[in-house]
């Protein structure tokens, strides 16, 4: 009777299983059919015409066929490399499942986090899986790879585009074939899916119909309260930004005050995250007087707003007041990405005028040279800037999150793809980091500005140029800038690759110290000493050739930042008694300042 009892309720627990199961996935049908009519009832009615082919795509793949075409023997040859590779995998997955020992075909890159999970390398049908679109996500790249007479730039797109196909294609997306997620699936009856499709939902709310993909909890930051907290206070504000000056925290501070010009496609408090990561802080800690400029968040009232406004309204004005409250004839300046790109530029202008304020200039991550800007030049050709400047046209500016999701795909398998799994197919809620709070919070680009940008800098490559470009009836020489200069570039930066930013070495005459830091475009400058990560290298040889100087480099373990200390040391001057902010310009408000909260 009680084995008996145990079999009925093993399977009343197995029908209960079965009910839950078929609940959850009768609701995954429901919410699917919900995402897609409000999709529908948000679009209908919205003017939808505009270029059939926005990335001009067709063009670039047309010449692809073309030159395949020309030599179909390399094809046969690739194809035949292909079935043996796949000859290769079988034979080792029969061995394994035999009970076998057997070396693997194909294995990620170090790095890839999408088959972390053991099942794809210890369940043979899982690692069979992984493999096959390893292998052959490895032959479609080396394909495009081997096709001669493509023009650079389409060969570039090509190459960007297959590789974003490749990657969307990967097993780890997919429901049935990701095992962590299928794990999940099995162990929830189906939960995970329709908390996904919530999370789905809500997304596409907060983008007013647009998949606007959660990268963490943004309820769990506010901007003066966790980020954003070093203390200070607004001590000058425009209609193109407010000028921060921060408390001091030692007795005495460098006479010369620090200048930082961040840049004005995110926002500034990437520098001042959190007390441990806050290179503002450090900076302070130093013994400057730090000054910040914040951008405000461009609208369609600020459409004509040009690249020449943020130089003469924005850092000029800039020095203009912060000399006047530090009562003081020399600034230090540094410049963060677009807003290094600007201080070389006003340096140049400056120049011309007589006008020494600048002491020495700090670049991060900053090209001048875009002849080769890496794959943002993708988003870059005529046609796609026609089309951006047409969208542009209709509001004044452009969207803060267009300009994000391009900068997101070039690290797509990061910043998109581990989000829909986590978010979507496993069901959880992102976790709370305050970079990718940072990362989403976008701003406006006015129209002008960024067709100048685009056209001028990233296309034609003007500024680089003598005279190429002109700012307030000055033609911009690069090579005039005679201030000592310290560059910081980052070793795996897909923004500014650091052979492109290493050009500017050769262009200035001031004394320059290059610095290759370890990482990216943020974790590559926002790496303080505490965390001892990463690396740096330093050379003072500035060879032409980038990879020669990196050859001849000096390897350092931890952070950059003390390296520049001790650079910025010797320019920061005779020390004076601290500066409380706006002694001379008075308070508006405090830190973080207003336009910092402006949300696109």
């Amino acid at each position: 009777m009680a084995e008996q009892g145990a079999d009925r309720g093993g399977h009343a627990g197995t029908r209960d299983d079965a009910d839950a199961f078929a609940r959850n996935m009768r609701e995954v049908a429901e919410r699917s059919q919900q995402i897609m009519r409000e999709f529908l009832s948000r679009h209908e009615g919205l003017d939808t015409a505009g270029p059939t082919d926005p990335l001009n795509l067709t063009t670039a793949f047309t010449h692809l066929t073309e030159r395949m075409m020309e030599n179909p023997a390399k094809l046969v040859e690739a194809q035949a490399a292909l079935w043996q590779d796949y000859l290769t995998l079988w034979q080792s997955t029969a061995t394994r499942m035999a009970g076998g020992d057997a070396k693997p075909v194909a294995t990620p890159d170090v790095g890839d986090k999408r088959f972390k999970d053991k099942d794809w390398s210890e369940n043979q049908l899982f690692d069979f899986i992984k493999q096959s679109y390893l292998l052959t996500a490895r032959w479609m790249m080396s394909i495009i790879h081997k096709v001669d007479g493509l023009d650079p730039d389409e060969a570039r797109k090509i190459d960007f585009y297959t590789k974003q196909y490749v990657d969307a294609m990967s097993p780890s997306n997919f429901v049935t074939t990701n095992p962590e997620v299928l794990r999940a699936t099995i162990e929830s009856k189906g939960e995970n899916l329709v908390r996904g499709l919530n999370n789905m939902i809500r997304d596409m709310e907060k983008g007013g119909g647009e998949l606007r993909i959660s990268m963490t909890d943004e309820t769990a930051f506010e901007l003066g309260r966790n980020v954003a907290t070093t203390p200070g206070k607004v001590v000058f504000q425009n209609g193109l930004m407010q000028i921060l000056q921060y408390t001091p925290t030692t007795e005495t501070v460098h006479k010369r005050p620090l200048l930082i010009v961040p840049p004005w496609i995110n926002k500034f408090y990437i520098l001042d995250l959190q007390p441990k990561n806050s290179f503002i802080r450090f900076a302070v800690a130093q013994g400057h007087t730090v000054f910040v400029v914040s951008w405000t968040n461009p609208d369609e009232e600020m459409a004509k707003k040009t690249f020449e406004d943020y130089m003469t309204e924005g850092l000029i004005t800039a020095l203009d007041k912060v000399t006047e409250e530090a009562g003081v004839d020399e600034v230090n300046v540094i410049g963060y990405c677009i807003g290094g790109t600007l201080l070389a530029t006003t340096l140049s202008y400056l120049k011309a005028q007589g006008d020494k304020r600048v002491k020495s200039a700090t670049f991060f991550t900053t090209l001048t040279d875009f002849r080769d800007a890496g794959d943002i030049k993708v988003f870059v050709d005529d046609a796609q800037i026609g089309n951006i400047e047409k969208m542009m046209s209709k509001k004044g500016y452009l969207e803060g999150r267009k300009m994000a999701t391009a900068f997101n795909m070039l690290r797509s398998n990061d910043l998109i793809w581990s989000f829909v799994v986590n978010n979507y197919l496993l069901g959880k809620d992102p976790f709370p980091f305050d970079l990718l709070y940072w990362n989403s919070d976008a701003t406006r680009l006015p129209a002008a500005m960024h067709s100048f940008y685009l056209r001028h800098m990233y296309r034609e490559n003007k500024l680089v140029e003598p005279g190429g470009i002109t700012m307030g009836g000055v033609p911009i020489d690069l090579r005039q800038i005679d201030q000592p200069v310290y560059i910081l570039s980052a070793q795996q930066d897909h923004i500014a690759p650091w052979k492109s930013t290493y050009r500017a070495t050769q262009l200035y005459r001031g004394n320059t110290r290059f610095v290759l830091g370890a990482s990216g475009h943020i974790a590559g400058v926002i790496n303080p000493p505490e965390s001892g990560k990463y690396n740096y290298w330093t050379n003072k040889d500035l060879p032409e050739d980038p990879e020669a100087w990196l050859a001849g480099a000096e390897k350092h373990p931890g952070s950059w930042w003390v390296d520049w200390a001790k650079w910025i040391k010797r320019l920061g001057g005779a020390q004076v008694p601290a500066r409380e902010p706006g002694t001379v310009l008075g308070v508006i408000e405090d830190a973080p300042g207003s336009y910092v909260k402006m949300r696109d």
